[in-house]
């Protein structure tokens, strides 16, 4: 159990280590009650099949969960061929069968059309919402509507391992915020004309943290139980790597902080619609900035 003091003070992002079988949710209230925190989020849902990485923000970083810029996300997901169920994985009812022999050089030309940006159905097993309704509650009750294709970004789908005779392998794929794994790979079996079914998922990056940041929920409870908890946060700034960074004086810190808006040339920055990481004179991490209307404003005050 955190300290007062450490429960006061701690701020920033733990890059938890999602176990199969557990929803998002699941892993923040896990943490709520090693923690004694209250104030968590997360940097993205992951379906209780899958595993991985899952960024949890926490204390006044919870703040940045709406703003995070970080869409790429990569994963290693494991499919079948020759199949398809209504669940668009391996847990689902079965809808087809197909006998048919599929080599690697078709699977990889098949795999190549859905590389870049694309339409994709979302499935019916989703939190994507048709009239105000969650479409797997739709799903659960037995009906099946229309969706609406919605454009998404694939990066790249590399196959890491197949086998011909059973028509089972890996992917790595690398793709953007929005993207559902199994309907790609349900989408590939299409194209083949024989179906095909994610059988695992492991996200292994999203919100600028990685496999090798992660830990376990039991590896968390350890470091609380020692009061060691600060040694496992990351910086809140690490999910906004991405943006340039603008470096205030102490006395334009003042400003800024008071919400005072601030002219070009105390920022040393040219008006321009970027976002930027802002860092006080003793390179406390303040928040995102930008200009509007050439000033220089808080876009979201990570500080209080």
């Amino acid at each position: 159990m955190l300290t007062d003091k450490q429960e006061e003070n701690i701020s920033g992002i733990i890059a938890v280590y999602k176990p199969r079988g557990w929803t998002s949710f699941d892993v923040v209230a896990k943490l709520r009650g090693i923690l004694r925190i209250k104030r968590l989020g997360h940097g993205g849902t992951l379906d209780p099949m899958a595993e991985g990485v899952l960024p949890v923000f926490v204390g006044k970083a919870t703040k940045a969960c709406d703003i995070i810029p970080d869409r790429k996300k990569e994963y290693s997901a494991g499919f079948k061929l020759g199949i398809s169920t209504d669940t668009q994985d391996i847990t689902g009812k079965i809808l087809t069968e197909s006998p048919a022999d599929i080599g690697l050089e078709n699977l990889r030309a098949a795999a190549e059309d859905f590389v870049g940006d694309i339409m994709q159905i979302p499935p019916m097993y989703s939190a994507v919402k048709v009239n105000g309704k969650k479409l797997y509650e739709l799903a659960r009750e037995g009906k099946e509507v229309e969706r609406e294709p919605r454009p998404i970004r694939v990066n790249s789908i590399e196959i890491t391992e197949y086998d011909e005779t059973t028509r089972e392998g890996k992917m790595y794929v690398k793709c953007e915020k929005g993207t559902y794994i199994r309907t790609v790979i349900h989408d590939i079996g299409e194209k083949l004309g024989t179906g095909g079914v994610m059988t695992t998922l492991v996200r292994t990056y999203s919100g600028g943290c990685g496999i090798s940041d992660c830990h376990t929920l039991e590896e968390i409870q350890e470091f609380a139980d020692s009061k060691k908890i600060g040694d496992i946060i990351i910086p809140t700034d690490k999910a906004f790597a991405e943006y340039e960074e603008v470096r205030l004086s102490k006395r334009i810190t003042g400003l800024y902080k008071n919400g005072v808006k601030l002219r070009p040339e105390q920022t040393g920055k040219a008006p321009d619609g970027k976002l930027y990481r802002v860092y006080s004179a003793q390179n406390e991490f303040l928040g995102i900035g930008h200009f509007v209307n050439g000033e220089f404003r808080s876009r979201k005050n990570l500080f209080c």
